[in-house]
């Protein structure tokens, strides 16, 4: 039995966009950063910043891409708000496989960013415990006040059965 349905083709294509409502901040850059732990004065230091050629301080680069702060819906079960497809598999589990950014410059703490994903395909393919197992690609683009290109992020999800095939319940 295929994992991938005519249901599940029928995602390929879609976008969801969440539009910014704010600007960034300079608290936002700098909590993140304080998260990270990551200490660079580029983060929190105008003076420094504007010596390196900056206007002012910059995000550290992930910071971008995290959709949490874009997507203004409830948490859900597990307590994540960022973005989700909601995509009709059962009886898999969700694996992150990957990540791929690209950043085509700095964050500033004035940008009005918004975050368009689009879901480029999925694909069903031979697993290794036997049976098959889904990849679903996805793209977000990051912009600034709705066109200048920011960051663009590029993502691998598995879905892989929770049994193996073959196994009965």
């Amino acid at each position: 039995m295929s994992l991938l349905t005519d249901e599940l083709k029928a995602w390929i294509g879609r976008t969801i966009t969440y539009p910014a409502c704010e600007e960034l901040s300079r608290a936002s850059i700098r909590y993140f950063a304080l998260a990270l732990r990551d200490y660079n004065p580029l983060y929190s230091d105008d003076g420094y910043a504007r010596q390196a050629g900056y206007p002012s301080v910059i995000a550290p680069p992930t910071l971008v891409v995290e959709t949490c702060q874009y997507a203004h819906r409830p948490a859900n079960v597990d307590g994540y708000f960022g973005h989700e497809w909601h995509l009709p598999i059962e009886g898999c589990r969700q694996i992150r496989a990957g990540n791929d950014y690209e950043f085509t410059r700095p964050i500033l703490p004035t940008d009005r960013i918004s975050a368009a994903w689009t879901l480029e395909n999925i694909e069903e393919r031979a697993s290794s415990r036997g049976g098959t197992q889904l990849f679903v690609q996805s793209v977000a683009r990051f912009t600034a006040d709705g066109n200048e290109l920011l960051a663009i992020n590029r993502e691998t999800l598995v879905y892989q059965p929770l049994q193996p095939a073959g196994e009965n319940a």
